[in-house]
């Protein structure tokens, strides 16, 4: 690992943008501006951990990332509309994302709400399609994230969690109490935010070939990245600028959204973030895989400041 973090990354990030450009339908195919709003959203950039994630994880099992590379698109699709949803006036009502407005206002919230479904339905044609093989090994991998990923997209992950999220909204006793407890918080926040970072960690793992003690190890290494980052993005959105988040600062607390900072403070919210890249080293220390890419960019993960 000679070359720095910063350049893997945005190596990284070069080769998502570039599949990413080529990986939605395009017109006639699809209705113009159906088409745009769809480019509009997931060509605006973003850290693209998850993808990152994925092909990271190919990698350190000793894999070929380019078998995870449709995985790694499919999963920025996911992520991108559940950013267009959670945008909305119905759900988070946010007028920034990544810098720039969001997409409701741009488009119009019908059109809006037909490019986040457009772009979670070509997700899984993505993950259908590729990598095109015939070989079964390869197949019943593609098969096998699918379910990985569906499971972490739907209501039992990320689509539960936002439901819950969306329920202890509020100045009123009885929604603050839904999530008052550290317990009830990490559950939410492990469906809404972990759910789809473990995914791509597992996802990665899976294409690339990883040993079933391997991707046991991603796994509870990525939930604890997923944790880390949810932690963080809390403690930005108190401690933040929104020039520097890309979306609206201060937007939780405004809300009434039980965080973390709101819970533990500050202080013991970093270090929860740290307990939890603690417990990623030691579950991949113990299958020879702590020097990798994934403890890096886990580091990366709670010293970021966007």
């Amino acid at each position: 690992m000679s070359v720095p973090l910063s350049d893997y990354l945005q190596g990284c990030r070069a080769e998502i943008e570039s599949m990413l450009a080529t990986v939605l339908p395009s017109p006639p195919d699809c209705f113009p501006p159906l088409a745009d709003a769809m480019q509009y959203s997931l060509l605006a950039g973003g850290k693209r951990l998850r993808p990152i994630l994925c092909l990271a994880s190919a990698e350190a099992v000793g894999g070929d990332r380019t078998l995870a590379r449709p995985a790694a698109c499919a999963i920025e699709l996911i992520h991108t509309y559940s950013l267009v949803h959670d945008d909305l006036p119905a759900m988070d009502d946010d007028t920034m994302r990544r810098g720039r407005p969001t997409l409701h206002v741009v488009a119009g919230e019908g059109m809006a709400i037909l490019a986040g479904d457009g772009l979670l339905t070509e997700a899984f044609g993505v993950l259908a399609r590729e990598p095109a093989s015939s070989d079964p090994m390869v197949v019943a991998r593609k098969l096998r994230v699918i379910g990985v990923v569906s499971g972490a997209a739907g209501v039992a992950g990320m689509v539960g969690g936002q439901a819950i999220d969306l329920a202890a909204v509020g100045t009123s006793a009885a929604a603050a109490s839904r999530l008052d407890t550290p317990e009830a918080l990490q559950a939410m926040h492990a469906r809404k935010t972990g759910a789809l970072i473990r995914a791509a960690a597992v996802a990665g793992a899976i294409m690339g070939g990883g040993p079933e003690d391997a991707i046991e190890a991603v796994d509870a290494a990525a939930t604890e990245f997923g944790l880390a980052f949810q932690i963080v993005d809390d403690i930005l959105d108190v401690e933040g600028a929104s020039e520097d988040l890309g979306k609206t600062a201060g937007k939780d607390a405004a809300a009434g959204k039980p965080t973390y900072p709101a819970l533990y403070g500050i202080d013991r919210s970093r270090q929860l973030a740290v307990e939890c890249l603690d417990r990623a080293e030691a579950a991949l220390g113990r299958v020879s895989l702590g020097g990798t890419r994934l403890l890096e960019i886990g580091r990366w993960i709670i010293t970021r400041t966007n």
